[in-house]
């Protein structure tokens, strides 16, 4: 899971700020295609317990010559990221 900039999501029928993005690889074919499934988190910390809600989820799919860059890569999980939250217009917190 990695920190994002809070964006504004309706679920569950009210506003909540999400603040944390997962993501895990669900299938890679390994020659030209994987599909990633995410979720959007609100993170918050109480008494030093780390509690994580679920806002939002669903799958992206990379594939043809953005995969082959992203399979490239020196450090794929980071560049999965890095390709996953500009697929959503989210902004990774260094």
């Amino acid at each position: 899971m990695k920190q994002i900039q809070p964006v504004n999501i309706w679920s569950n029928g009210q506003q909540n700020e999400a603040n944390a993005f997962g993501l895990s690889v669900i299938n890679d074919n390994l020659s030209s295609s994987a599909t990633f499934f995410y979720q959007l988190f609100n993170v918050t910390i109480v008494d030093e317990i780390e509690n994580a809600t679920s806002l939002s989820q669903g799958n992206l799919t990379i594939e043809s010559q953005e995969y082959i860059d992203w399979n490239a890569t020196p450090d794929i999980n980071e560049a999965a990221y890095v390709w996953a939250t500009e697929q959503l217009n989210l902004v990774l917190v260094a």
